[in-house]
C-alpha cells in the first residue's frame, strides 16, 4: 500500500507564502500523476494543482500565477509553493497519487490564512 505524508502547513498572514511537501513511499513514484487538493469547512474537496508523471502541470483557475506544483522523482517528493496567499485559500490540503485506477491520499495538512 502506498503512503503519502504531507507537511508544511500552518498559519500565515494574507499575502504570505507557504511551501507544502508530500513524501511518497511504497509506490513507484515516477509512474504516478501527483496532485494537491484542498477542502474548506463545509465545502467539497477540490483540485488545486496536478503534475503528471511526465511533468505536465494543471492548476485551478483561482491559484494560477500564485501556486506552483513541482516534483522530485529522485526523492519521491511533490511540492506546492503557495505565494500571495488569500483568506479563501484556507483549507486542509491533501496530497494525491494516481496511476490508472490506483490512487492514494495523504492525511492532509492545515493551511490557515488570517491576519
Amino acid at each position: 500500500q502506498g503512503q503519502l505524508v504531507e507537511s508544511g502547513g500552518g498559519l500565515v498572514q494574507p499575502g504570505g507564502s507557504l511551501r507544502l511537501s508530500c513524501a511518497a513511499s511504497r509506490i513507484i513514484f515516477s509512474l504516478y500523476d501527483m496532485g494537491w487538493y484542498r477542502q474548506a469547512p463545509g465545502k467539497e474537496r477540490e483540485l488545486v494543482a496536478t503534475i503528471s508523471s511526465g511533468g505536465s502541470t494543471n492548476y485551478k483557475d483561482s491559484v494560477k500565477g500564485r501556486f506552483t506544483i513541482s516534483r522530485d522523482n529522485a526523492k519521491n517528493m511533490v511540492y506546492l509553493q503557495m505565494n500571495s496567499l488569500k483568506p479563501e485559500d484556507t483549507a486542509v490540503y491533501y496530497c494525491n497519487a494516481q496511476m490508472m485506477t490506483q490512487y492514494y491520499w495523504g492525511q492532509g495538512t492545515q493551511v490557515t490564512v488570517s491576519s
